[in-house]
C-alpha cells in the first residue's frame, strides 16, 4: 500500500471499525471513487453542528477546534437566515445589475489598504488562486512561481502545481520553486534567512530563463507548521520579488477574516501591502464564497485583454452570506475575541510544557495555533507518530484538531472565532489527559 500523503488521513485496514462505519466507507468509495480522503483513524459520521460543537450519528458532541470554514460557528442563525431570505427572493449572476455585490465589495475593500481597489468573485479558494495566477502572468509577462515547501493553495490543475503539500505524486510545475518555511523555532534570524532563500529561488528561475510572476504565501504559513512571526519578516522577501518583476500574492483563505486576532488579514501583521489578495473558506461561513482583491494597475491589463465571468461567483445568495459573516465579525467583536481567547489558549498549552517536554513549541496568532511535537526537546527532533497519536486520541476525547508541517509533527488548532475561555479550558484539560496517557 502506498504511503498516504495527506496528514491525519484515514488509512483503510489500520483500525477496527464498527460494521456500520465499514459499510458507509465502502459505499462512499463505490460511489465517489478512490480520490477522496477521510480524517482520523476512526472516521466521524457527522449529522449536525451548532456553534463550536459538531454532533455525530449517535449525538455525541465534539468540540470543533479545527474547521475554519465555519469560522463564526456552525449554523450561525444570522447567516442561515440571510441565505434563506435571499434564496427565496433572487439568485442570479453578475451579468445583471444587483446592489448587494457592490455594497459588499465596498464594505470588504474598506478593511484592506487603500492600494487594494478592486474585488472579483469566485466560489472557492482554489479558483481564487487560479485567477490570481492568470492575473499575475498577464501583468508581469512571467510564469515563475515561488511558494514554501509544504504550502497548500488549491486543487485546480494550475494551482496544484504550486501546492507541494498535496504530496510527491502531484508534480510541481517546472516554473515553480519552493523555499523552506520561515521556521522561527529553529532559525535565529527568520527575516534574513527567508529573504535569502527567496532570492536564491529567483536566481534559479532566471538561470533557467523563467521570469518570476508571483510569490504566494499565507500570512501565518498554516500548512508549513503555523509560523506567525516575527511580525514584519516578509518585507525583505517581498522586496526581492518585486525587484525581479514579480508580484506578491497574499493567500488569506486560511488566515483571513480576523482569525489572527490583531488584524483582519494575515498580511497586515507584516506591514506589507500585497499586489493581489485571495480569499475563500470562512468568507461565507459554509456557503461557497471566495474572491480576489487587487491593485488597479495589476487588474488593468487583465481587464483590457480579456473578460471575466464565474457562473456562481458573486451571486446574490453568496453576497447575502458574505454580508452576514461580516456583520457577525464586526457586531460580536470576534477579532478581539480571537486575540484574547487565542492568547489564553496558547498560555494554557504552554503551561503544560514543564510536565510534557514533547511540546517543543507553542506558537500562533489569535485563534490560529501550532503546537510542535518533538521526540527530543534538545535536538528538536520532529515526532510525526506521536503527533498522529495525539490528534486521534483528542478525537476519541471529543475534541477535533489536525496536524500539519513538512514533518507532520505540528498540531493545527483553529477553532471558530466564537471560542470562549470555557471552551479553551475544556480543550486544555483534554490535551493534558491525552498527553499524560501518551507520556
Amino acid at each position: 500500500m502506498l504511503k498516504e500523503a495527506m496528514v491525519n488521513a484515514f488509512v483503510e485496514g489500520e483500525t477496527p471499525l464498527s460494521p456500520e462505519t465499514e459499510a458507509m466507507i465502502a459505499r462512499r468509495k463505490a460511489l465517489l471513487g478512490p480520490a477522496y480522503r477521510l480524517f482520523y483513524q476512526k472516521p466521524l459520521h457527522l449529522v449536525r453542528g451548532k456553534g463550536v460543537w459538531l454532533y455525530d450519528v449517535e449525538d455525541t458532541a465534539y468540540l470543533d477546534a479545527y474547521n475554519n470554514v465555519t469560522s463564526i460557528g456552525h449554523c450561525n442563525s444570522h447567516v442561515v437566515e440571510a441565505i434563506a431570505r435571499q434564496a427565496g427572493t433572487l439568485a442570479t449572476n453578475t451579468r445583471y445589475l444587483h446592489g448587494s455585490i457592490l455594497d459588499y465589495s465596498a464594505r470588504l475593500l474598506a478593511t484592506m489598504p487603500p492600494e487594494i481597489e478592486h474585488l472579483m468573485f469566485t466560489c472557492t479558494g482554489s479558483e481564487a488562486n487560479d485567477l490570481a495566477l492568470r492575473i499575475a502572468r498577464t501583468f508581469t509577462g512571467g510564469t515563475g512561481i515561488i511558494v514554501t515547501e509544504t504550502a497548500y493553495h488549491g486543487i485546480t490543475l494550475a494551482v496544484s502545481e504550486f501546492s507541494p503539500s498535496l504530496g510527491e505524486k502531484v508534480d510541481l510545475g517546472c516554473h515553480v520553486r519552493t523555499v523552506p518555511a520561515p521556521d522561527s523555532y529553529r532559525s535565529e534570524d527568520v527575516a534574513a534567512e527567508f529573504e535569502k532563500n527567496v532570492r536564491s529561488a529567483i536566481a534559479d528561475l532566471k538561470r533557467h530563463g523563467i521570469k518570476p510572476a508571483m510569490f504566494i504565501c499565507d500570512g501565518i504559513f498554516s500548512s508549513d507548521g503555523v509560523f506567525d512571526g516575527p511580525t514584519g519578516f516578509l518585507k525583505g522577501a517581498v522586496e526581492a520579488v518585486r525587484e525581479a518583476g514579480g508580484l506578491y500574492v497574499a493567500d488569506e483563505v486560511q488566515s483571513g477574516f480576523g482569525r489572527t486576532g490583531d488584524a483582519m488579514w494575515g498580511f497586515q501583521r507584516h506591514g506589507v501591502v500585497p499586489d493581489i489578495v485571495t480569499m475563500g473558506k470562512p468568507m461565507g461561513n459554509g456557503y461557497p464564497v471566495a474572491g480576489v482583491a487587487a491593485r488597479h494597475a495589476v487588474l488593468e491589463e487583465f481587464g483590457r485583454n480579456g473578460r471575466y465571468f464565474n457562473t456562481f461567483g458573486g451571486n446574490a445568495v453568496a453576497m447575502a452570506a458574505a454580508h452576514a459573516v461580516l456583520d457577525v465579525i464586526e457586531n460580536d467583536g470576534l477579532m478581539a475575541n480571537a486575540r484574547a481567547v487565542g492568547a489564553y489558549l496558547r498560555e494554557g498549552i504552554r503551561a503544560l510544557q514543564p510536565d510534557y517536554p514533547l511540546i517543543g513549541d507553542v506558537r500562533g496568532a489569535g485563534l490560529f495555533i501550532g503546537v510542535e511535537i518533538v521526540g527530543n526537546p534538545l535536538a528538536r527532533t520532529p515526532d510525526a507518530a506521536l503527533t498522529s497519536a495525539i490528534v486521534n486520541q483528542m478525537r476519541d476525547e471529543q475534541v477535533l484538531i489536525s496536524a500539519c508541517a513538512k514533518a507532520a509533527n505540528v498540531l493545527k488548532i483553529r477553532p471558530p472565532l466564537i471560542f470562549t475561555r470555557e471552551n479553551a479550558d475544556f480543550f486544555i484539560s483534554k490535551l493534558s489527559l491525552v498527553l499524560s496517557r501518551l507520556s
